[in-house]
């Protein structure tokens, strides 16, 4: 497939170009935020965080995905690239509005708050959530202040529809993904000509309530998100899930077998910085003629959800619009495998088409070809650069502060690295002196050297970890690339935020009013 745009197009270039002011922000998940249900949800916690934001002169907050997440509980691995995750409800608000008691949440009560035991919040969060939808069918959904329930559904038909039997088939079949279900269930256009028992047809509507829930407490999110000036920044991973609604439902638009549901080649990236294995995903790839057959449609739908949730999107793993890796799908590690080409810039004048006033933001970190930053820079997006990239080897490394470009995202490390602190304290001697020779400080607080450098740098929007801003160590690492189990548990208590917010709120206005990015 070319990249190369028809010469009969006329175009200008570049397609987008939003990021026009200096600006700040705060990477974190909500799962992270302070609660007593288990993980981080849509409650009072999220004002307290998004006040310390507005203290602070931060008008961004980065998320990770935002979907439903199963096995290993990575949000770049979900059963819906349009769904939002169930665990993220605040139950408390079902309490209020008479759906549940206050000795449902009991069990969740003595689960820690340090960080997310996902299997016990598995086998105690979701009954609760049964129990929730039971009695709001027998009440005809009247009772939350959510808009009605049946509008919900009709307005998101397109994939709720979809991802509700899915979900309800899976329980159906003990959890089994859809590739071992029984032949008259393995992809959802064969469930036109086969009659599902009435539990499943129930199990889908109390998936589709979640999904109300979840979106009615996100709107609220937004809602006092906005009101604080502060925009939300979504992300987007470029590959969807092989055990999810989104290949289920529609298995014509990726590279596997139609009949069986077996994918021909998988999704990862050689070798690099964070695995000498490379990293093997196992995301079916797409069948990208066939996406553009239909104008990108399923994309462009999904960006619109995309954009329902969030004001800008960050497109995880960029690079594969313009060469993906492909990997045999018999192979045992990434390091089998060979570039093919992507959509290129025919998918984003689609985009722009669609979407004109699309805030994107371009994941284009590792080791690229020039065609990548090509693609980029032709649709105007920003990219991303991380300080602890920057440092042990010489003048010209890209992540230099010296060497950024102001249309770009500068963030001391993502939630793929180390906190600073614990990179710095595993970092070689030969990087340990070149940061502190280059930055000009000894090192002692070297969380907020990286801070006031990301602050510093001509990059319009500096991100922060929070884990950077309560200067904490490695242990406070969200995740680890390669690593399956682990991830994605860290959470700060509410008396972090407290502390936090009297102490740094006003040396953090007064380092955007010198940076310009108050």
């Amino acid at each position: 497939m070319s990249n190369q745009v028809p010469a009969t197009l006329t175009i200008q270039l570049p397609l987008f170009h939003w990021l026009k002011t200096r600006q700040s922000g705060v990477l974190l998940h909500p799962t992270s935020l302070p609660s007593d249900q288990g993980i981080g949800v849509l409650d009072g916690q999220v004002d307290r965080f998004l006040d310390y934001l507005r203290s602070s002169g931060i008008s961004n907050w980065q998320v990770c995905p935002l979907g439903p997440t199963g096995y290993g509980d990575s949000p770049y691995q979900c059963f819906s690239s349009f769904a939002g995750n169930p665990y993220l409800i605040d139950l408390a608000a079902l309490v209020d509005a008479g759906l549940i008691n206050g000795a449902d949440l009991a069990t969740l009560r003595v689960l820690p708050r340090d960080h997310v035991d996902y299997g016990w919040l598995y086998v105690t969060k979701w009954p609760v959530l049964f129990r929730a939808y039971t009695a709001a069918k027998g009440r005809k959904f009247t009772k939350l202040d959510y808009g009605d329930f049946s509008v919900f559904c009709r307005s998101n038909a397109s994939w709720l529809d979809a991802y509700g039997v899915f979900m309800a088939l899976k329980d159906h079949h003990e959890g089994r993904p859809w590739w071992l279900w029984p032949k008259e269930h393995r992809f959802f256009t064969r469930l036109k000509t086969s009659a599902l028992p009435v539990s499943v047809i129930e199990r889908a509507e109390a998936y589709a309530f979640f999904q109300y829930l979840f979106y009615g407490q996100w709107a609220r999110v937004r809602s006092a998100a906005s009101m604080r000036g502060i925009q939300i920044i979504g992300d987007a991973p470029i590959f969807v899930a092989r055990d999810s609604a989104d290949v289920w439902s529609r298995p014509e638009l990726f590279q596997i077998n139609q009949e069986n549901g077996t994918p021909d080649f998988v999704a990862g990236v050689p070798p690099d910085y964070f695995s000498a294995d490379g990293q093997l995903w196992g995301n079916p790839l797409y069948d990208w003629p066939k996406h553009a057959a239909e104008g990108y449609d399923w994309w462009l739908q999904r960006l619109r959800a995309n954009f329902a949730m969030c004001d800008v999107v960050r497109i995880d793993h960029f690079r594969a619009f313009d060469t993906y890796w492909s990997i045999p799908a018999e192979a045992l590690t990434a390091k089998t495998g060979e570039w093919k080409k992507g959509p290129g810039l025919p998918f984003f004048m689609a985009v722009k088409s669609a979407l004109p006033d699309a805030k994107l933001i371009a994941e284009d970190l590792g080791e690229l070809f020039e065609s990548v930053r090509v693609l980029r820079d032709a649709c105007g997006l920003p990219g991303m650069t991380i300080l602890q990239f920057a440092f042990g080897g010489d003048a010209a490394n890209l992540y230099l502060p010296h060497n950024l470009t102001a249309n770009a995202i500068v963030y001391p490390g993502t939630h793929d690295n180390n906190t600073t602190l614990g990179w710095y304290r595993t970092a070689s001697s030969k990087e340990q002196d070149h940061v502190r020779n280059y930055l000009r400080v000894d090192g002692r607080e070297i969380g907020w050297d990286f801070v006031r450098a990301a602050y510093g740098a001509v990059s319009r929007l500096a991100v922060i970890p929070m884990q950077d801003l309560l200067s904490l160590g490695g242990d406070a690492r969200f995740n680890t690339p390669g690593v399956a189990s682990g991830n994605w548990q860290w959470r700060y208590s509410e008396g972090q935020l407290q502390a936090l917010h009297a102490e740094t709120a006003p040396y953090l206005k007064s380092l955007g009013e010198v940076y310009g990015r108050s």
